[in-house]
């Protein structure tokens, strides 16, 4: 027994940041950004908390699926930019849903959504979930330098949540890890010890992109390839491709290497830059409300980011 997603939901805060806002602050302009990576705006928050948005996309994810949220049997939180350390973000959505049930937050960088849904995976195997809420939440503008251009260009903030329900439309997936920080490393707070002799580093994204690049491309290709052939279905039978929204190049490479058509792939870092564990759920619920998934369809999802980590799922909607 695996599961179907039975709602989505996202959310996003109310504050756009523009490509000419940015050229007023750092030495950047608006076609060097859409050039290079494809971002025309992104949402920023400024009251919003992760929680916040969190919760905001769970609501919706409930109310499409028809659930209340004390049938939930399990919530994970994906997200590296949690509030607190204590309690986490998926505690806090929790008692704010009013549910009681087991909640958890987990980190894989932007691959954390589909961790996060093939860790439900087991709960659903095992019998001891019916229905799960699965959300992945970033307020990722609190841990950019905002005067580096090759950075703060890139992300934005936001949610996106799914409702799974026992079920059998989970028919693959993929997860992998290569650990290491040379691509992409994140340094936590490093803590007011006195007796720290630990060198402490800027809380702050830091990214090799030309690696990062390479990872994606080659991650999101053989994801895809593989998946394909663990379902039985000819890469041409996905009907969608909902990928991490990084950069619109990862994308675009990818389409052609597997010989696909654009349409067939999701993209909406135009509006909302890379949101990290958010991305996926956000372009999974837009595909989702503009009505083009129909029952049966071949859904793909694919993640690549800091860890280095990938993931990849195939569903039958």
């Amino acid at each position: 027994m695996s599961f179907r997603i039975i709602g989505t939901g996202s959310a996003v805060p109310s504050k756009i940041v523009t490509n000419d806002d940015l050229s007023g602050m750092m030495e950047t302009n608006d076609e060097w950004i859409r050039t290079r990576v494809g971002v025309e705006e992104r949402r920023i928050a400024t009251t919003e908390s992760t929680a916040d948005l969190a919760y905001e996309a769970a609501a919706k994810a409930l109310e499409m699926s028809g659930v209340s949220a004390d049938a939930i049997d399990l919530i994970i939180v994906a997200t590296i930019t949690s509030d607190r350390i204590c309690p986490t973000t998926a505690g806090m959505v929790q008692a704010r849903l009013g549910a009681s049930c087991p909640a958890f937050d987990i980190s894989s960088a932007c691959s954390g959504f589909l961790f996060a849904m093939e860790t439900a995976a087991g709960f659903f195997a095992r019998g001891t979930a019916k229905r799960a809420l699965i959300i992945g939440a970033e307020r990722i503008s609190k841990i950019i330098d905002w005067k580096d251009r090759s950075t703060a260009v890139i992300f934005g903030d936001g949610a996106g949540a799914a409702v799974l329900e026992a079920g059998n439309s989970y028919l693959c997936s993929e997860i992998c890890t290569m650990g290491g920080d040379d691509v992409i490393k994140i340094p936590a707070f490093g803590g007011t010890s006195p007796f720290t002799e630990i060198e402490k580093e800027e809380p702050v994204i830091f990214m090799e992109g030309q690696e990062t690049f390479k990872f994606a491309v080659g991650a999101f290709v053989n994801h895809i390839t593989g998946m394909a052939e663990k379902a039985g279905i000819a890469i041409g039978d996905i009907d969608h491709i909902i990928p991490h929204q990084a950069n619109e190049r990862i994308i675009r490479m990818a389409a052609r290497r597997l010989k696909l058509p654009d349409d067939k792939f999701v993209m909406n870092i135009d509006r909302f830059g890379n949101t990290a564990a958010a991305s996926v759920p956000i372009a999974l619920d837009e595909r989702n409300r503009s009505g083009r998934i129909k029952p049966g369809d071949l859904v793909a999802m694919v993640a690549f980011g800091g860890g280095l980590s990938s993931a990849g799922c195939i569903m039958r909607w």
